[in-house]
C-alpha cells in the first residue's frame, strides 16, 4: 500500500470529523474546513490507488519480459524442429514453397526502378 493511500485516508478521516464538529458546534468555517480536508485526502487516496495500479502493471509487464527472455530458446528450438518435421513429411511442398520464394526474389530484385512520369510544359 502507497503512503499517499494512508496519509490520504487519514486526511479524509480527519476530515469528516472536523466536519461533524462544525456541525454539531455550528460553526461553518470549520464546516468548510473540514470538507476542504475530507476532498483533499479523497484525492490524494486515489492518488496513491493509481500509483499502486501502475505499479502493479509495471511489475507485471516486467515479470512477462523475464519470462519471455528466459523461454526464447525454448520457442525457437520449437520452430525449428517443427519446420524440420514438415520439411521430412513434404519434401516436395517444401521444395516448390522455397522455389517460388527464390523467384519472387528474383523478380523483385530484377525489376528495372520507376521513373517518374514525363512533365509536360505547354508553351503559350
Amino acid at each position: 500500500m502507497d503512503k499517499d493511500r494512508i496519509a490520504g485516508t487519514a486526511k479524509d478521516f480527519a476530515g469528516k470529523a472536523e466536519g461533524v464538529v462544525g456541525n454539531m458546534t455550528g460553526d461553518a468555517r470549520t464546516q468548510a474546513e473540514g470538507r476542504a480536508r475530507e476532498a483533499a485526502g479523497a484525492v490524494q487516496n486515489l492518488y496513491g490507488q493509481a500509483k499502486d495500479a501502475v505499479s502493479d502493471a509495471t511489475d507485471a509487464a516486467v515479470n512477462y519480459a523475464k519470462d519471455a527472455y528466459d523461454n526464447r530458446g525454448d520457442t525457437i528450438r520449437g520452430g525449428q524442429k517443427a519446420v524440420a518435421q514438415t520439411v521430412q513429411d513434404n519434401p516436395l511442398g517444401a521444395l516448390l514453397i522455397a522455389g517460388g520464394i527464390g523467384f519472387a526474389l528474383a523478380l523483385m530484385m530484377t525489376r528495372p526502378p520507376r521513373r517518374p512520369p514525363p512533365r509536360w510544359r505547354y508553351y503559350g
